[in-house]
């Protein structure tokens, strides 16, 4: 519950860190994001929606809207990037182990499956499903998929989903409307980050899908 709290009223708790931290909050953002994208163990920590919430600060002039875009920019290709090589490194030897506690062996056959269907591309498309985020870049460390190929769509996929979301939150975040429903905005963007994956599965379950 305490989550859901922090994710729903996410504008607010950044509006306080932001007035406690002053410049060292980009600092802080970083590191969520690098965090989130980076390593396989933090897949909860917000990520579409507080891309979203930043804009929107910054368009309200909170924060300063390219220096945040550039920070968040760094934070998501070097996310993925460690993950990667951590992936390379040390993902065949924790997927030895049957009962890892943080690492499930299902979660390797679904990625699998999903980059068999989409290929390279799974790096692009990962960005916008919520733990898949996560896990594409380990799994393609794993798979020792050649590094300049998945730099390439690391790149494309940030930027993509850096900019998108950031400067949906910049430009429409100061709307009244949007004001007025934070909340449902928030749940919105949460909703439809989540629901390609539920398609996904929902095909899957039907032998039709990945």
């Amino acid at each position: 519950m305490e989550f859901l709290e922090l994710l729903l009223h996410l504008d607010e708790h950044l509006a306080n860190l932001i007035n406690q931290l002053g410049p060292l909050t980009y600092i802080v953002l970083f590191l969520i994001i690098f965090a989130e994208t980076g390593l396989v163990v933090t897949p909860f920590l917000p990520g579409d929606s507080l891309l979203f919430v930043i804009g929107t600060l910054s368009g309200s002039g909170f924060l300063n809207i390219w220096i945040s875009y550039f920070t968040l920019l760094a934070a998501a290709i070097v996310g993925d990037t460690v993950n990667y090589w951590v992936g390379h490194h040390i993902g065949p030897k924790v997927f030895s182990k049957q009962n890892s506690k943080f690492f499930n062996k299902a979660y390797l056959e679904k990625t699998h499956k999903f980059y068999d269907k989409y290929g390279a591309k799974t790096i692009i498309l990962a960005r916008f499903l919520p733990i898949l985020r996560t896990f594409a870049p380990f799994v393609a460390g794993v798979g020792r998929m050649h590094y300049s190929t998945f730099l390439s769509f690391n790149i494309i996929g940030a930027l993509i989903w850096v900019t998108s979301l950031t400067f949906l939150g910049y430009f429409f975040g100061g709307l009244s409307f949007i004001k007025d429903n934070f909340e449902y905005a928030v749940i919105g963007i949460i909703v439809i980050s989540l629901l390609p994956m539920v398609i996904e599965y929902i095909k899957y379950k039907r032998g039709k899908g990945v």
